[in-house]
């Protein structure tokens, strides 16, 4: 049996899939991040994959061929020339990149995926300016970071997480606007998400009991990993990730770019995937319920019914799309007595910021809208999915699989962009 291992980087934790040929689950692993903004943020990502990794029933381990890792988007750290962190890790919502928004204006092109204040970009531009920028050498996603500790070959990351970097999705290039920048740090070599780098490291495959033929490949987003694992393959169909946030993916035959909204579009085969991410979601429930409080409390809301209450529901000020505001303020007031009330407000207000998401994509050009999948926690809520309908109007069904870890099982298997062969062919870099 030859199975395959897709790991998800998500803002609370990490989740493993291993898949055999035929897709189906063999076993699933979870750990729990300790830490969200501190120092040893980067420690806490390394322990994770290798616990993680410890969690594989041994029986599998030989018989794993390929492992791919996803991370959330845009999040970045600076590397010295062995691989080692000169600083902590910034964050996808981190917004320190505002500052370089004015001097971005004047060397991209307009409305560019780039002009955001949380673009990798701009937060690249940022560390340039600190005190640590000069113990730098390579600039990584987190996701490429990942993969490093593994295959042990630094600076190789996907198209998917460059893209917010500025790379060129269309024409598979570096920009020339973005060379001229002439930025002393290595920028990304870059293969289309899926390729295989490099075997597994061999110190590592000897300790976990691996193979010393399993295959490390280049990852992808948290995003589109979910929209692998969903089953929608139409263009019209989207799939809304509904974890810590709140991430939409539409397929497109059209790619839309816009950075007054948000809107960017990832490369997807022969077609694009349009989308946007905001920073509403489940984190800010989270803020308010346990789950156990989410589970009961949603059962007594009538999803039928409008809550009456109109909130943008934000852990602190700023959003990415569809309102692409660094200073957007939270709007979670005023509050009912009721927790029944407060949760039905939360719920529709988020749906509400999904539905103008949706909306805008097919403004700006996208495929009109015919299905949507659901995929992340907030997936095995009935009555938000009721409520989502409600705004949505088209179907409104959970994801074929809602792991994230899933689809990058998938992609490891060689299942979305071609081959997954080691090595690749040089020109792929």
């Amino acid at each position: 049996m030859k199975l395959y291992l897709g790991i998800d980087f998500g803002t609370s934790g990490a989740r493993g899939v291993i898949i055999d040929e035929q897709g189906k689950i063999q076993q699933q692993t979870r750990y729990t991040l300790e830490t969200s903004c501190c120092s040893d943020l980067a420690k806490d990502w390394q322990a994770g994959l290798f616990s993680l990794l410890k969690q594989i029933s041994q029986p599998w381990r030989q018989k794993i061929q390929a492992i791919a890792i996803d991370g959330t988007s845009s999040t970045v750290l600076l590397c010295d020339a062995t691989g080692n962190p000169v600083s902590t890790p910034l964050l996808y919502n981190d917004s320190r990149g505002a500052a370089m928004l004015d001097k971005l204006k004047n060397l991209v092109p307009a409305n560019h995926t780039v002009l955001s204040a949380t673009s990798s970009l701009a937060k690249l531009l940022w560390m340039a300016q600190q005190p640590f920028f000069s113990q730098g050498k390579y600039f990584l996603h987190q996701a490429d970071w990942l993969a490093f500790l593994l295959h042990g070959q630094l600076g190789i990351s996907d198209y998917h997480n460059v893209l917010k970097l500025g790379y060129d999705v269309e024409a598979l290039q570096y920009p020339p606007w973005l060379e001229k920048l002439q930025i002393p740090v290595h920028l990304p070599k870059v293969v289309a998400p899926g390729t295989g780098v490099a075997p597994l490291r061999s110190d590592i495959a000897r300790e976990f009991g691996f193979s010393e033929d399993c295959l490390i490949c280049a990852g992808t987003t948290d995003s589109i990993a979910a929209f692998i694992a969903s089953g929608a393959k139409l263009p019209g169909e989207g799939v809304t990730s509904l974890g810590s946030t709140l991430a939409l993916k539409l397929l497109s035959r059209n790619r839309i770019e816009d950075a007054r909204y948000g809107v960017y579009s990832h490369r997807f085969g022969d077609l694009w995937l349009v989308g946007g991410a905001s920073n509403t979601g489940g984190a800010v429930l989270r803020q308010f319920f346990t789950n156990a409080e989410l589970e009961r409390l949603s059962r007594e809301i009538d999803a039928s019914k409008p809550s009456g209450w109109d909130y943008y529901p934000l852990l602190k000020p700023g959003d990415r799309f569809p309102i692409n505001d660094p200073n957007l303020p939270p709007r979670l007031e005023p509050r009912p007595q009721s927790s029944v009330e407060f949760l039905h407000g939360l719920l529709e207000s988020i749906a509400r910021v999904e539905a103008l998401g949706y909306k805008l994509l097919q403004k700006l050009g996208a495929e009109p809208l015919i299905r949507v999948y659901t995929a992340g926690g907030g997936a095995a809520n009935d009555t938000w999915t009721a409520i989502r309908k409600r705004y949505l109007q088209v179907p409104v069904m959970r994801s074929l699989h809602t792991e994230a870890a899933y689809g990058t099982a998938v992609l490891a298997m060689g299942g979305l962009c071609g081959s997954n062969k080691w090595p690749p062919k040089e020109e792929n870099y």
